[in-house]
């Protein structure tokens, strides 16, 4: 405690102790250090760095455990999540561990440079894919401010705990063959999301290493847009198999997709290649395919940035159908021609994982 209270906020000149940002503080016999650190609105994004870092350094500390805290969380206003550290606003700081996730074969992120160009679909309709060939799969709902994977399948029960105290784990729900687990199981229909960067990293880390997903073939992750903390997260977290890449074919998007792209390569994270949805519409009166978002874009970002293209997804009204009604176009509409552009993408993406082993 007297380590921590000599560190002060920039800001507001106060001690960590004293603004109440450190709580709960014990050591046990081992040298194990654990304490909660209440994350306020004007706090640097250093500022738990540093705090951990005073306390390691200490004579006797053999390591430190902190339950990153948001204010409303601190206050009793739990959103309904489970114990103690399972609340999706009481969860650890993340430290990468060896050996994670040992149980699942293949991990597989689904991301994108930009919002709204189907990246949930394409990762809900790849897992359900996967399930439909008779494997093993969970997805993880990685996109925190915009959880849609519950909707998309249909479920919006809460998940039970269970496990002795101090052990619990979460136990995934399952819809059309597939595990899942969402921050908006464990949030109300209309509670918004708000969180810094330590807490995005350390619910995403939650997911990965307290859910009890059991042993799986394959391990889809849905992530938000961008390049941000949960992508880094994920990264520095898990030995990810690869990256694919969803973009709709206008250069507004595809421009994203470069930056993100780039990203994945300096942490050396293998993109798999690069799927192109919305592209073009069937006109249901004359055949004529109508390209809304124009046409092309992915596949030329492919070949420009040396990647694979894994395939176009068309503009499909089954899709809309399908993710309102709780069911995977593939499950919903398998032989609509988005179902079965998405069962090619999988297997493209399935050969580009064998062929990099």
């Amino acid at each position: 405690m007297a380590a921590l209270a000599r560190i002060k906020h920039p800001g507001t000149g106060r001690d960590l102790v004293a603004s109440g940002h450190v709580q709960n503080l014990e050591v046990d016999d081992a040298g194990a250090a654990r304490f909660q650190f209440l994350i306020q609105p004007d706090d640097p994004g250093d500022l738990l760095k540093v705090a951990r870092a005073a306390v390691e350094v200490l004579e006797g500390i053999s390591e430190v455990k902190i339950n990153v805290q948001l204010p409303q969380m601190a206050a009793g206003a739990s959103p309904g999540g489970g114990p103690g550290g399972l609340k999706p606003g009481s969860v650890p700081a993340p430290t990468p561990q060896p050996g994670l996730l040992r149980q699942v074969g293949r991990v597989i992120a689904v991301s994108s440079g930009k919002g709204g160009v189907g990246k949930s679909m394409v990762a809900a309709n790849m897992a359900a894919t996967f399930a439909k060939r008779g494997l093993a799969v969970g997805l993880v709902d990685a996109d925190i401010y915009g959880p849609n994977i519950p909707l998309m399948f249909g479920v919006q029960r809460r998940p039970d705990v269970s496990g002795p105290k101090g052990q619990e784990m979460i136990e995934p729900l399952e819809a059309h063959g597939v595990k899942l687990m969402s921050l908006g199981f464990l949030l109300d229909a209309d509670q918004p999301a708000i969180m810094r960067g330590p807490l995005i990293s350390g619910i995403l880390k939650q997911f990965l290493e307290q859910v009890d997903w059991g042993a799986l073939d394959v391990m889809v992750v849905d992530m938000p847009p961008g390049t941000g903390d949960a992508q880094l997260s994920l990264v520095q977290t898990i030995d990810l198999d690869g990256a694919v890449m969803v973009t709709t074919p206008q250069e507004v998007a595809t421009g994203d997709v470069r930056r993100g792209i780039k990203m994945f390569e300096r942490v050396n994270t293998r993109v798999l290649g690069i799927v192109e949805n919305m592209s073009g519409l069937a006109c249901p009166h004359c055949d004529e395919v109508i390209d809304v978002f124009g046409r092309g874009g992915g596949e030329k970002l492919a070949k420009e940035m040396e990647v694979p293209f894994l395939g176009r997804i068309p503009l499909d009204p089954a899709v809309a159908l399908a993710g309102d009604a709780g069911a995977p176009t593939v499950v919903s509409a398998p032989q609509s021609a988005a179902a079965l552009a998405l069962d090619a993408v999988t297997t493209t993406v399935d050969e580009q994982i064998a062929a990099a082993v």
